[in-house]
């Protein structure tokens, strides 16, 4: 089993930065592939960005490409996701997930955090 708690979020301006956090418990955490997703009101929950278990390989949507970076801390069994160059656009509530040795995606996770909320003014 494991659980995903996420941190961070918050109310930012256009163009602000936060770096958002989710940490996991277990000590199989480095098995898993990790990734970030998010779900603004009245839309689909959609894909953000994903990282390897290894943190080898990443992946990320178009949307997001260029400011927004996944790294992952095995030591502290964390993932966290830097966020620069906010939109308003980028208001959602963030979620981070688990899939054992693959990248999670919205319908194949094993495990999801309760979510995180972002709110960009403009």
């Amino acid at each position: 089993q494991v659980q995903l708690v996420e941190s961070g979020g918050g109310l930012v301006q256009t163009g602000d930065s936060l770096r958002l956090s989710c940490a996991a418990s277990g000590r199989t955490f480095s098995r898993y592939g990790m990734g970030w997703f998010r779900q603004a009101p009245g839309k689909e929950r959609e894909f953000v960005a994903s990282i390897s278990w290894s943190g080898s390989i990443t992946a990320y949507a178009d949307s997001v490409k260029g400011r927004f970076t996944i790294s992952r801390d095995n030591a502290k069994n964390t993932v966290y996701l830097q966020m620069n160059s906010l939109k308003p656009e980028d208001t959602a509530v963030y979620y981070c997930a688990a899939r054992l040795f693959q990248a999670p995606t919205i319908d194949s996770s094993d495990y999801w955090g309760q979510g995180t909320q972002v709110t960009v003014s403009s």
